[in-house]
């Protein structure tokens, strides 16, 4: 059968599923979020998926708020079979859900239920998981509770950062999404229930997170550094301003004080609870990214 198909996301995560969808089917539309202003110099910059839905053809809306009159009666417009999501960053409401004959599909960046909300990457970095994964999801009006159409389990390397991780992640649940579709639509199929005691929680983050409390052990802020790269930014404040550290790793050192700079091996580094952290990439406020050795060069007055 042609599926009529909407499209929900917004950031580089959704592109490639965008891109997969609209070479099998027939995408009728694109939900995207506002061009906001973005950067340093707040420049009004359009979503990654309004770009792709451009240069496709497809016709895109950009509504604040799902909920607006105009955005749900543009979707009953478009009368879509099914809708596909991936990282959209709005709640659907229940007339949402119903609205297509096959209901709201999403790609989710975890296994399912480990790490349900707004940043699963960035949790399992964090907790240090070996594997996280994709989960093809119908969706419902829970958080990531839905039923489980497909999964797909994906290793995270030792030097994996969200960036890094995402966009391997990316590729992933648009190919799956893709495979999974024509077995969900003509019902052969069948959607497993999520085990609710097993779930855990990946909150949305906040700009300050990034700030690194020393008086954690190394280990634990290397993986903040790997999961806050590119955002929200692992930081530290020195000299009063802020230091953007966009690479770093533990070493062990016995009696480190947490918060005192020190060099070890020619690269700066912070003592923490337990353990150095050694910071290989920088930024200083202002300035763009150094190596650790070449920040040091400029940095006399680090001990």
């Amino acid at each position: 059968m042609s599926l009529r198909l909407v499209f929900m996301g917004s950031p580089e995560f959704a592109l490639p599923s965008l891109q997969a969808l609209s070479d099998h089917y027939n995408v009728v539309g694109v939900v995207t979020q506002p061009d906001r202003p973005s950067g340093r110099g707040r420049i009004i910059t359009s979503p990654p998926i309004k770009t792709l839905a451009l240069e496709l053809g497809i016709p895109l809306i950009q509504p604040e708020r799902l909920r607006e009159p105009s955005a749900v009666q543009q979707l009953r417009t478009w009368s879509p079979d099914l809708i596909a999501v991936a990282a959209f960053g709005q709640i659907l409401r229940k007339e949402v859900l119903e609205l297509p004959q096959f209901g709201c599909v999403n790609v989710h960046a975890s296994l399912l239920p480990r790490w349900r909300g707004a940043a699963p990457i960035q949790a399992a970095i964090l907790n240090g998981d070996e594997q996280t994964g994709i989960t093809i999801m119908q969706m419902d009006r829970g958080l990531d509770t839905g039923l489980i159409l497909s999964q797909l389990p994906v290793p995270i390397l030792p030097g994996d950062t969200t960036g890094s991780l995402s966009q391997r992640l990316s590729q992933v649940g648009a190919e799956l999404l893709v495979k999974t579709l024509p077995a969900y639509v003509d019902g052969s199929l069948k959607p497993i229930p999520q085990e609710d005691a097993r779930a855990t929680h990946a909150p949305q983050l906040k700009k300050e997170d990034g700030c690194l409390d020393f008086n954690q052990p190394a280990v634990d802020l290397a993986r903040r550094v790997r999961a806050f790269n590119p955002w929200p930014g692992a930081f530290m404040v020195w000299k009063d301003q802020v230091l953007k550290i966009h690479r770093a790793h533990p070493v062990a050192a016995p009696a480190s004080t947490p918060g005192k700079v020190a060099v070890h091996q020619g690269l700066p580094a912070v003592g923490t609870s337990s353990g150095l952290l050694v910071l290989d990439e920088v930024q200083p406020a202002g300035k763009k990214n150094l190596p650790g050795k070449a920040f040091l060069q400029g940095a006399r007055d680090w001990r």
